[in-house]
């Protein structure tokens, strides 16, 4: 059955503002006034018994108006070293990041994330050097760069 794209987004929007899962990712939509519900935020905390353990992850989800026919643009916000994640800009590479480059439409923003955090445990990414938590201020942005307030 085709639901239609807004649809499917206020599914979701509910879905995440209710909490549905295991409690560790999570995620909204990053401007209420967004009349489109192109812009959302995620967040992981990452994986016991990894290097991510214990780390807070925010992410920035982008559904263009092809969505969920194409994937959302997904982009690290925090500093990440994964071997799906561009280093520069933060941005999950669909060529390497099977969900996105073999996306399907029935797949959701959660499951993305749900994705991620799997993704965190494998073998190549358990274990990985991580940047010092608190580089946020250093991410590049699809429109140029831009510069982040860390508030302590």
């Amino acid at each position: 059955m085709y639901i239609p794209r807004n649809f499917r987004l206020l599914e979701e929007l509910e879905r995440g503002e209710k909490g549905i899962g295991d409690g560790t990712v999570s995620y909204g939509m990053d401007d209420a006034d967004d009349i489109y519900m192109r812009s959302w935020t995620g967040t992981i905390i990452g994986p016991p018994n990894t290097v991510h353990e214990g780390r807070i992850y925010q992410l920035k989800l982008f559904c263009d108006t092809d969505y969920p026919d194409k994937p959302p643009t997904v982009r690290f916000q925090t500093r990440i070293n994964m071997t799906c994640v561009n280093q520069e800009t933060g941005l999950v590479e669909p060529s390497l990041f099977p969900m996105l480059g073999n996306w399907e439409r029935e797949h959701t923003m959660e499951d993305i994330l749900v994705s991620l955090k799997r993704e965190m445990s494998t073998p190549q990414n358990r274990r990985l050097y991580q940047p010092h938590e608190g580089n946020e201020d250093q991410r590049v942005e699809q429109k140029g760069l831009s510069l982040r307030c860390v508030i302590m």
